[in-house]
């Protein structure tokens, strides 16, 4: 299979442009830059230049493959405020890769966020792939993805956690908790810190894409999940230990100025099951949990670097 993947030089690519080369596949991916260029080279994957405003450019590569995997996002507006800009981007590339391949049951990867859950209001146990957001955010690009199954693709969207760990991410939510803890002395949490945030390790969450955009069914939602739910405060002290710095509780209101962007989402409970997932596809975490990884302390090494 050729296998067209968005955002092919960033943390989850990194392993998956190597799981899907280790099975037999070719990968063609997209870069925008020079410097995404080489990294997607260097992975062994063919380069096409190009990023989420080249519609028309999506819609030929998405053509041209026998698959297609979309992780790329605009996470530099998200980090800046602009959540509104970075989600109609998606949205908006989405569209453009499923109209090209309407009709031809190829298969579309698309990526989306067990926190919507929480925003949504599920809250009391664990979200199950079987639930569903009414709208808003990103969950209207999954919302839309699924619905491809009546259009004839094969349509699948992975719901990852806020945290994807492993020591190929540099730039996601624990680098930037790491940053926030060494920038203030200390790592906070909110209130109790009881809530609950879910993760996977980024290979695992790479062999699940590989599972899907081979297998899954049309209009499959699946869960990245290995830990269901590990309470904030764990993560915070976690993260404390490894920074060299205590970790202490602060108010709702106080949030905002030691979690930066990250202070609402970092209150909210989502925990989330992937019981379903690992039925479906037989996909099984084999990879060390959030604590363990955060223990191993490449993370800290790196923002030493």
């Amino acid at each position: 299979m050729r296998v067209f993947v968005t955002g092919a030089s960033g943390h989850i690519a990194s392993a998956l442009v190597p799981e899907l080369l280790g099975a037999g596949h070719e990968v063609l991916g997209l870069a925008r830059s020079q410097e995404s260029a080489a990294a997607v080279a260097a992975l062994g994957a063919e380069v096409r230049r190009g990023d989420l405003d080249d519609l028309e450019g999506l819609a030929a590569a998405a053509a041209e493959c026998d698959g297609t995997i979309h992780l790329a996002f605009k996470h530099e507006a998200m980090r800046s405020g602009d959540y509104v800009t970075a989600v109609e981007a998606d949205m908006a590339a989405g569209r453009a890769i499923a109209e090209a391949i309407a009709g031809t049951d190829k298969p579309f990867v698309n990526t989306g966020g067990t926190l919507m859950l929480a925003m949504a209001g599920i809250s009391g146990r664990a979200g199950t792939e079987q639930d569903k957001v009414g709208g808003g955010g990103r969950s209207d690009a999954t919302n839309a993805t699924i619905a491809l199954a009546a259009e004839g693709v094969r349509s699948s969207v992975v719901l990852l956690p806020p945290v994807v760990h492993s020591d190929l991410d540099h730039h996601g939510f624990v680098p930037t908790l790491i940053g926030m803890a060494r920038e203030h002395g200390h790592a906070a949490f909110v209130g109790d810190g009881a809530n609950r945030w879910p993760s996977v390790h980024t290979r695992d969450a790479a062999h699940l894409y590989r599972l899907a955009v081979e297998s899954a069914p049309p209009g499959s939602n699946l869960h990245a999940v290995d830990d269901e739910g590990v309470p904030f405060r764990e993560i915070a002290t976690a993260i404390g230990a490894g920074a060299e710095v205590p970790a202490i509780s602060v108010t709702a209101e106080e949030a905002p100025a030691h979690l930066g962007f990250l202070a609402a989402f970092a209150q909210l409970d989502n925990p989330t099951s992937s019981a379903l997932t690992r039925e479906l596809l037989g996909w099984e975490p084999k990879q060390p949990g959030l604590i363990a990884d955060l223990r191993e302390r490449h993370y800290f090494q790196l923002q030493v670097a």
